[in-house]
């Protein structure tokens, strides 16, 4: 959830409605981006549009909403006070990993599209990480692109249609994701291949060797908790056997 645009006592009545349906099985990830354009941002919470930075107070907010009910408490979040809603903070900066190191909470970075200050993050939630009454450790899940296929051509190819995904969404031209094409290069210019092949560098793509390998490079160099697993293509079938191929791989 993108917290700035939604109030926390909605976000905690939602995820306690999720958590009540499905014990143990809701996580609530928190945002701070908008993720959209301000005007969509003010469609979707009114009072944001040049407002100061709340989402530090937003967190600590909801936080208290599903923790059990006090004596005298005016507002509560029904359901969802009282209920065990793990909540992680997202980030793909210094900010949120600070905030979750400050606060004790679990911290997951998008390394799989903004690799930049993945290993700045990551050093600096562990090494400023305080035990709190949700987590005793520090807690890190990464972001990471794996596109596994048979051959290590094929799921070059598939991979194409992430590349095309992200140099569309930097000539502000977001859409479906596009089905794979031979050249990549055709489709781009030399300077967009650069920012498209450093944006999505946490990849393992390939056949099963060639992404057990990148695997266990990944997770030699960055030591994380838990690894997110993305495989944004355009063929669904080809999806299910990348994520199965992982499986394999991992399990």
């Amino acid at each position: 959830m993108m917290l700035p645009n939604h109030s926390p006592l909605v976000i905690a009545e939602q995820f306690g409605t999720l958590a009540s349906l499905y014990p143990d099985r809701i996580d609530l990830g928190l945002g701070r981006a908008p993720g959209t354009d301000p005007l969509t941002t003010g469609a979707l919470r009114r009072d944001i549009i040049g407002s100061v930075d709340t989402f530090p107070r937003d967190v600590q907010e909801l936080l208290y909403y599903f923790s059990p009910v006090s004596p005298g408490q005016k507002i509560r979040a029904v359901p969802g006070a009282g209920l065990n809603v793990p909540i992680w903070l997202l980030g793909s900066s210094l900010y949120s990993a600070q905030l979750a190191a400050r606060l004790g909470l679990p911290f997951a970075f998008a390394s799989h599209f903004a690799p930049a200050q993945l290993k700045s993050a990551v050093s600096l939630y562990r090494e400023e990480f305080h035990p709190s009454r949700y987590l005793e450790l520090p807690y890190v899940m990464c972001g990471l692109n794996v596109i596994a296929a048979e051959t290590d051509a094929d799921a070059r190819r598939n991979f194409t249609s992430l590349q095309q995904s992200f140099i569309n969404l930097r000539r502000g031209m977001p859409g479906q994701v596009p089905p794979p094409i031979d050249d990549i290069d055709a489709f781009c210019a030399p300077a967009e291949r650069v920012g498209a092949d450093y944006a999505l560098s946490c990849a393992a793509i390939g056949s099963p060797d060639t992404v057990r390998r990148g695997l266990a490079s990944f997770i030699e160099d960055i030591q994380p908790d838990e690894l997110m697993i993305t495989a944004n293509l355009y063929s669904h079938t080809a999806r299910l056997r990348s994520f199965e191929i992982v499986a394999q791989i991992r399990g």
